[in-house]
């Protein structure tokens, strides 16, 4: 594929271009979000982001590279031209999630928090800590940040289970469980983490249901804010199916003030950090992509199924 005229936009738009080594024979735009105009768009060969812009059609692009792991934003519930090849970003997302649950994890069973409020009230206040080693977690998601999550958490003592569509063994996972198992893969779980993309299958996965099949367990998203029904989830909380939730996707971002996620004591928000692209990651996989497309190269591992739509 030969790829001439490139869009890249983005927040981190103004850095790519700073770090933009020069490709000869190509032409680049580096333009924010709302610059893209539909002329912009008919010119380009490749467009690269995050998400759509609102100009974002696909007429004349040949090539979509999207910024993030992440790529609902351009097929989820969207038309999709089967032409046009859509490919992600690929990197150390798995190590940075993995860093991210294990940090509120520790943090939770070291009774970081309840040491906090001691020590604004200098009370002197010994909780015994927790053990992670032992406890159980279920994997929502067996694909390469599911696997090095599970990679992690196994090596330090932790039961790891994992669930996916088919339920193949993976890596690094005790036991995996098909999709229709999926209550009883969380219905022992100490913590049920989910790094699972939004698809058909797993928008509001995360309902009454589900949640009635746990007891007592920490929840962590690290997937995608519309996977959870937060109606659900809060009145899990309330009746105990929950005593934690860590939440750094939401299905509206950011956050809105009057979102009652805010007040909870039992609830935790971070506002999308848990693996964030760096521009280094951003623009080696996006040069990488480039150079294997034009040397015709039919294997790409970011290369999106867009039957699956991840």
């Amino acid at each position: 594929m030969q790829i001439d005229n490139i869009i890249i936009t983005g927040r981190m738009y103004r850095e790519l271009e700073a770090a933009w080594p020069g490709v000869t024979g190509k032409q680049v735009r580096f333009l924010a979000e709302s610059e893209v105009s539909e002329a912009d768009m008919a010119w380009a060969d490749a467009f690269v982001g995050f998400k759509p812009v609102p100009a974002f059609h696909l007429e004349s692009v040949r090539w979509v590279h999207a910024l993030g792991a992440g790529v609902d934003a351009f097929v989820y519930r969207k038309p999709w031209k089967p032409d046009v090849l859509l490919t992600r970003t690929t990197g150390s997302f798995g190590q940075k999630i993995g860093e991210y649950c294990l940090s509120h994890m520790l943090a939770d069973l070291q009774h970081h928090e309840a040491f906090a409020r001691s020590r604004s009230d200098r009370s002197w206040n010994p909780i015994p800590p927790l053990p992670l080693s032992g406890s159980r977690v279920t994997v929502m998601g067996t694909g390469s940040v599911g696997q090095e999550l599970a990679r992690m958490l196994q090596a330090l003592g932790v039961e790891v289970s994992g669930v996916s569509m088919r339920g193949e063994r993976k890596p690094h996972m005790d036991h995996v469980y098909p999709m229709k198992y999926i209550g009883e893969a969380v219905s022992t779980a100490d913590w049920v983490i989910n790094t699972l993309p939004l698809t058909a299958q797993t928008d509001k996965l995360f309902g009454p249901a589900l949640f009635a099949r746990m007891n007592g367990a920490g929840f962590i998203n690290v997937g995608r804010g519309p996977s959870v029904d937060y109606a659900a989830l809060l009145e899990a909380l309330d009746q105990g199916h929950l005593r934690l939730a860590v939440l750094d996707v939401f299905e509206e971002e950011p956050l809105p003030d009057a979102s009652p996620l805010w007040k909870r004591k039992d609830v935790r928000v971070t506002p999308h950090v848990a693996a964030v692209t760096s521009v280094e990651e951003a623009l080696s996989g996006f040069l990488d992509t480039l150079r294997k497309l034009e040397a015709g190269e039919q294997e790409l591992a970011n290369r999106v199924d867009l039957v699956r739509g991840y």
